[in-house]
């Protein structure tokens, strides 16, 4: 199949998360880890020809991904970053390092990902025919299969691979990593992973290992006894990377505060005294937030170098935190065409929400704003819109917020929340929002309604994040 073909044939499998909406013949996304081991054997193993970190939680777990894998490849090691969902295209997915110690990585080319998926397909195929498999592989199985296949193909040295959801019986729980790391738990995902912090913390530490290492930060006490518990029963060595956070000195100089167009969001810039020597971080990725993330790459990368035998320099650690690109969190597109600029972030549970809200507290108090909001119908649409909708409320009575305006829009999603779902949680608060029929026109109403010197806030989904991005981009070079 060439390229085009295989996205046709991905659409065709299905949403990840929409149990029984699978194409014919196609199972939806499934926890087992049962068809994806078989898959995995008839393509030769491929998880077991490279080293790997495997990364668990709720949120922050790809910023952390993104981070710890630039810190490698900027140590002048072949290193591969899985991560799900994409925003703009599926091959954002699997990534390979591409210059010698520059911490960058490139996506999987056009041409390579069809070919591996083109062979999972058929192997796949060929399984289910056999009997092997009872039914064809979910859409993230195959996935997983191709990036694992990408990486042993590329010789990839360590692979720093996200889990998709929960992680006891994710698709990529089937690697044996040499680190596992638990980011912050939320209340997310409850129809699969429990409706407690508890039962979702005890689902993303199955992936720890009998006497493996893991590296995490204190958080929820309800979540910290449930990973506790999982731990101290596999005899796991728990590395704290509270020593990685910074101090009380941290430096945010904006983009526009040192005289140059771009981002009214700070940086994270700081020092960590780490082993006797001082790392500089120095990180595009704004919001104070992420700097429990950096803190679990850099823990990660310590560890890595001090027992596992992987040549890591503080040098790399500063270079790969400074060149980390992760868009769609906290992203600033500066302004086109006379429109306001946009402030894109993935937020899509409660604790996304008040992250942003946090980021959006260090803007201008006087900055009008429009917000863009969407999510999907399973998402926590009520709390998320608690956090954020009264923060552009033009009926408040705040002078401030008098030229705000919030604008709803469905995502082309099967699980998008509908119209009438996202107007309803706004009259609840007695928020004034407008309806948008689609995201594209959502964006135009935005920029319509927004002055130049404000911001277009969009946030909710990932979906909407992606949509939204695809249209500036397209915009900025038309």
């Amino acid at each position: 199949m060439n390229y085009e073909a295989v996205i046709a044939r991905l659409a065709a499998l299905g949403p990840e998360l929409a149990p029984g909406k699978g194409a014919k013949g196609v199972s939806p996304r499934k926890f087992s880890l049962d068809s994806i081991r078989v898959l995995l054997a008839e393509l030769g193993s491929p998880q077991e020809r490279f080293a790997s970190v495997l990364i668990a939680g709720t949120n922050g777990k790809g910023s952390t991904a993104a981070t710890l894998a630039a810190i490698a490849g900027a140590a002048g090691l072949r290193t591969g970053l899985y991560t799900s969902p994409h925003l703009l295209r599926v091959n954002e997915r699997m990534r390979v390092s591409v210059e010698v110690a520059s911490g960058l990585l490139e996506e999987i080319s056009d041409e390579e990902f069809a070919q591996l998926f083109t062979l999972a397909d058929d192997v796949a195929k060929r399984l289910v025919d056999e009997g092997k498999l009872p039914n064809y592989p979910s859409f993230f199985e195959v996935l997983t299969a191709v990036g694992f296949c990408y990486f042993a193909e590329q010789r990839v040295e360590l692979a720093i691979v996200e889990v998709g959801l929960g992680g006891r019986l994710d698709a990529t729980n089937v690697v044996e990593p040499v680190i596992s790391v638990i980011t912050d738990i939320g209340m997310d995902h409850m129809d699969y992973l429990g409706n407690t912090l508890g039962l979702i913390a005890a689902e993303k530490a199955g992936i720890l290992r009998e006497d493996g290492v893991l590296v995490t930060l204190s958080q929820h006490p309800e979540a910290n006894a449930a990973i506790g518990e999982a731990a101290m029963a596999k005899s796991v060595r728990g590395v704290d990377a509270a020593r990685c956070l910074p101090g009380t000195r941290v430096q945010g100089l904006g983009i526009r505060e040192q005289g140059l167009e771009g981002s009214l969001l700070p940086r994270n810039r700081y020092e960590l005294s780490i082993d006797g020597a001082v790392i500089e971080v120095d990180s595009p990725l704004a919001g104070q937030h992420q700097q429990r993330n950096l803190a679990l790459a850099i823990a990660a990368a310590i560890e890595l170098r001090t027992n596992h035998g992987f040549a890591i320099s503080d040098a790399a650690i500063e270079t790969g935190v400074r060149v980390t690109n992760w868009p769609g969190r906290l992203e600033w597109l500066p302004s086109k065409r006379g429109h306001a600029p946009l402030l894109l972030d993935v937020a899509h549970n409660p604790a996304g929400a008040w992250a942003l809200r946090a980021a959006l507290a260090q803007l201008p108090e006087d900055m009008p704003r429009t917000l863009i909001f969407s999510c999907l119908a399973d998402k926590a649409i009520d709390e998320m819109a608690q956090v954020l909708l009264p923060l552009f409320d033009s009926t408040s009575g705040d002078p401030a917020r008098a030229r705000d305006h919030v604008v709803l829009a469905p995502i082309q999603n099967a699980r998008a929340a509908s119209i009438d779902e996202l107007l309803a949680a706004a009259h609840r608060l007695d928020v004034p929002a407008h309806a948008a029929p689609h995201v594209p026109g959502a964006l135009a109403q935005a920029e319509a309604i927004t002055p130049r010197d404000g911001v277009i806030v969009a946030t909710g989904s990932i979906f909407l994040i992606g949509e939204l991005r695809a249209l500036a981009l397209a915009e900025a070079v038309a």
